[in-house]
């Protein structure tokens, strides 16, 4: 007879599943600002900075979608007080023709698209037209900033540069300072930053010790969103992602903790998530300095996406990571983001929203604004609501 008293777990032994060990993470809409003892006028709210070199009156930079930001969207954004980024693997660098490439896009068929894209983006990149737009955006009285994948940024890091870039970011879908492959050597951030004569930014991540990791390799800002993004689908095809709230709050303490280290600052881009102005004042809550925004810009009259945005990883014909939307055009840039708002659900005067935001939790500067009290709230966006509702 087996002795079972020898093969059964004792009664008091513990075990330990990894469910047990799930922190609790946050989005936009699981939280909200809570007041404080003072307020100011609007009108003293101050929201300028030196971003990476640039001067910024608002801490808003546009994504660097092909259906979003144009030499011409690149003008008009900067004198507005923001600045648009390039992607430098896009069809702005592919074809003299650009507008045409996004019309066919745009217009394709929802069974067609991913083809579509696909197809659009085989064409290679040209070194004249990498060279011709950012003397475009120039001459917009733009500041230049691009963005590249890893495996283009040796490539065309430099180039850039050489050619009047402002800003270079290396953006990928998830970042991390240490890249482990076979087959070819992956780029070096340290070894970059060093060697580019302009500004590095660096996303995208959604972990305090990479962010601090890419901040000791050289980053000049680092970009903070997996999978948040209205076009993109990495959270359903891959299953990475952590909301943005948490997210945004986690690198942030990560830049705390590398300035109290180093005495140097390094922005923290939120990129992604965002719609409606409440959401952009809790991002800088959180810790953002600066807010990168993608489809609630694609809604303007001067986007070049005609109504429509698409995630930039869609153009794998293997494993599409991103879709496109139709978001439809609401009218000029100048109202998404100064108004007078026409709408009711914060989508247009987003500036004047996170103004008047700050404004009621007395914070008179985006710092300021990053030490106001954050309280979780789900039921903020419902209490009281049922007749907004239609019930």
């Amino acid at each position: 007879m087996i002795d079972q008293t020898q093969t059964r777990p004792s009664a008091t032994l513990a075990f330990r599943s990894k469910v047990d060990a799930l922190r609790p993470t946050y989005g936009f809409e699981d939280v909200s600002l809570a007041p404080g003892p003072e307020t100011i006028e609007p009108a003293d709210v101050e929201l300028g900075q030196t971003f990476c070199g640039i001067e910024l009156t608002i801490p808003v930079l546009a994504s660097a979608m092909d259906a979003v930001v144009d030499p011409a969207f690149a003008g008009a954004l900067a004198r507005l007080g923001g600045l648009a980024v390039l992607n430098l693997e896009g069809v702005q660098t592919r074809y003299e023709d650009a507008a045409a490439v996004i019309e066919r896009i745009a217009g394709a068929p929802d069974d067609e698209v991913q083809a579509v894209l696909a197809e659009a983006y085989q064409a290679p990149i040209r070194e004249e037209l990498v060279a011709r737009r950012l003397a475009e955006i120039h001459a917009a009285d733009s500041k230049a900033a691009v963005a590249a994948t890893p495996a283009a940024a040796r490539r065309w890091g430099p180039f850039c540069a050489e050619h009047g870039a402002d800003l270079f970011l290396v953006q990928s879908q998830v970042s991390s300072a240490r890249h482990l492959a076979r087959g070819y050597d992956p780029l070096s951030l340290a070894e970059f930053t060093r060697y580019m004569p302009i500004p590095v930014a660096v996303g995208n991540t959604t972990n305090a010790a990479a962010a601090y990791q890419l901040m000791e390799q050289g980053a000049a800002a680092v970009f903070v969103g997996v999978g948040p993004g209205a076009a993109c689908t990495t959270r359903e095809v891959l299953g990475i992602g952590v909301p943005q709230v948490t997210a945004i709050a986690d690198v942030a303490g990560a830049r705390d903790a590398y300035e109290a280290a180093s005495g140097r600052r390094v922005p923290v881009v939120a990129d992604g998530g965002m719609r409606r102005g409440g959401e952009l004042a809790k991002a800088i809550a959180a810790g953002a300095d600066a807010l990168m925004l993608g489809t609630p810009l694609a809604r303007a009259e001067e986007a070049p996406g005609r109504g429509v945005n698409w995630g930039m990883a869609a153009p794998s014909p293997v494993l599409p990571r991103g879709t496109r939307i139709k978001v439809g055009t609401t009218g000029p840039l100048e109202r998404i983001l100064f108004g007078p708002a026409r709408v009711t659900d914060g989508s247009e005067n987003l500036i004047g929203a996170l103004r008047q935001s700050m404004a009621a939790l007395g914070a008179g500067t985006i710092r300021e604004m990053q030490a106001a009290e954050i309280v979780y709230a789900p039921a903020v966006a419902t209490e009281g609501k049922s007749w907004q509702r239609g019930r």
